[in-house]
This record gives structure tokens, sequence and C-alpha cells, in this order.
């Protein structure tokens, strides 16, 4: 793995040349294994790439943990050293998650539940202190894409706007609220799986997604200026298409569906990309050698060259 560092204003761009046996991505395709160049920009970046240990000592919650992303981050963080609470609504797949990551009873706590509900929230906070004694990292990844099918835009109801805020936006605010006394003793992190959506890509079937996600690109800037003075780093991913369960359920379309697009995107775009590179840069960001890195987002499209 070759690391190639280039400033250029306040912009660090960051090249991992990716061969041998270095990182590995696999495309979603039959047969088909691509290596990636893949292409950092992150503004006001001052820290480096370790891959021993970065989070021995770390205590981190992480939502939404049953598949995709959470999963992933899951297993990437417990790799390098972190204990785990993980939480999601589906049992079977949280347990699963639980076994991937490789983790004893000593380092992993799993709480099944509703992220919307303000008792699972409470027990998620208290459950993780209680077990580890502290709470460094929040990853607030939980999130869904609610439609109505056959409708678009203005068309879609109201009661479909309200729960994509609350899962989206809601939830995740009073999960910070919960955390922050603890974060603060901790001089923590949090970060905001976000998405495109919420930036300059509109989609007349999910309308209510993409308002709920600009919220939560806001709410992690603005508490990012008030955490700040608490040496607290608020940061939010915008991911774009990832193949996970997510499109599948989001966009009520079958598999072999969601892989055509995929297809499409991949080879005409560059847009879709396995969750490994989305899932590095996430965990990059908690680590001390980001110290310096509040405020900020990485847009999707800036994890590939």
């Amino acid at each position: 793995m070759v690391l190639m560092i280039t400033p250029s204003l306040n912009v660090l761009s960051f090249t991992l040349t990716l061969a041998n046996k270095s990182i590995r991505a696999r495309h979603f395709f039959p047969s088909n294994t691509i290596y990636y160049r893949f292409h950092f920009q992150i503004l006001i970046f001052r820290g480096y790439f370790s891959t021993m240990g970065k989070f021995s000592g770390k205590v981190a919650i992480i939502t939404g943990a049953s598949s995709g992303i959470g999963r992933a981050t899951a297993v990437l963080m417990a790799k390098d050293g972190a204990k785990l609470t993980i939480t999601g609504r589906n049992q079977q797949e949280l347990e699963e998650t639980a076994k991937q990551t490789g983790l004893s009873a000593e380092s992993l706590n799993l709480v099944a539940g509703d992220i919307t509900k303000h008792d699972v929230q409470q027990v998620l906070i208290d459950t993780t202190v209680n077990k580890f004694g502290k709470l460094d990292i929040l990853v607030n990844n939980a999130g869904a894409g609610f439609t109505e099918e056959g409708k678009i835009g203005s068309e879609i109801s109201v009661e479909c706007y309200h729960k994509n805020i609350e899962v989206n936006l809601t939830s995740v605010l009073e999960m910070i609220q919960k955390a922050r006394p603890h974060l603060i003793k901790s001089k923590g992190d949090i970060v905001n799986v976000s998405s495109i959506a919420g930036l300059n890509h509109g989609n007349v079937k999910s309308p209510y997604y993409s308002v709920a996600k600009a919220g939560l690109d806001q709410l992690s800037r603005n508490l990012a200026l008030e955490l700040i003075n608490f040496d607290v780093r608020v940061n939010s991913v915008n991911p774009g298409l990832i193949k996970t369960n997510f499109m599948e359920r989001a966009y009520h379309v079958g598999a072999d569906q969601a892989n055509k697009v995929e297809d499409t995107k991949a080879i005409f775009f560059q847009f879709l990309i396995s969750g490994v590179r989305c899932i590095e840069y996430q965990s990059d960001i908690c680590t001390e050698k980001s110290r310096r890195n509040t405020g900020g987002y990485c847009k999707g499209d800036r994890l590939l060259g």
C-alpha cells in the first residue's frame, strides 16, 4: 500500500494505491474483482493512516449494526481493538454481526431494539457505561428511507415525512443528547452517517429521506461548533449507493434489479462503491491522529478517484 500526500490549500489529497495482497474491494457482480485507486479529499485533515490497534482501549456505540454499513463498521472497529455496543432491530442479524466481530462477551454489548424509542436509547447508554466504564465513540448509523409505492414528491403523505425525520434525524439528536456528558468526559467522537441524498442529489421517489439527511448534515455542523469547546468532534459521512439491503427495501426492487442499478452506476459514473472505503474513512476520523477534523463531511463521490 502506497500513501501519497499532496497538500493543496486547506485540502489534503490522499491517494491509496492498492495492489497485491493489500486491501481489495470485491465488486458486487459475479466473477468481477476490481482493484480500486481510492482518492480522499478531506478538508483541514491533519491525520495519517495507521492499521494496527487504532481503537485499542476505546469504547464505541454503533447503531444500525445488524447489517450493511453498521455491521462492517463493527467488524472493522473490533479488529482494530475497540470494545463495542451494537444495536439493531433484528436480534438474529445482530447476533450474526456479533459473531463476525470475533469479540468476547467481555468486549461486546448487544442491545436489540428500535432506535427511535427513548427507553432503547437510554439502555444503550447505560449498559455501555456500566459495562465498560466509559463511552468514547458514537456512530449514528441507523437509518431508513420510507416511501410510498406509486407516489412521488408531494404526493407522498406527511406521515411518511415524519417517519423519515424520526429515524434519520430525531433519533440521532436524542442519542447525542444522551451520550453528551460521557463523550465530554472522554473527549470523544460522534460520526453521523448521512447520505449524498442530503446534498445535491434529489430523488422524487424519496424526497423526505433527502430532507432528513440534509437536516442531519446541518445538525452535525452546528453541534460541532458547540462541542469543539469540550474537545468533542462531530463529523458526517455522506456515502452514495452502497450494496446493502437498504436499496432493495427503500426502492421496492429485488436483488437482481438492485444489481443492475449498481452495474450501470459503477461503469458509467464510478459512483457506487462497496462499503470498504466508506467504513475505513468512517473509522479513521475517530482516531487520535485526526483530532483536528470536526464539523466536516466526506461526500460519497470523493471516495473514488
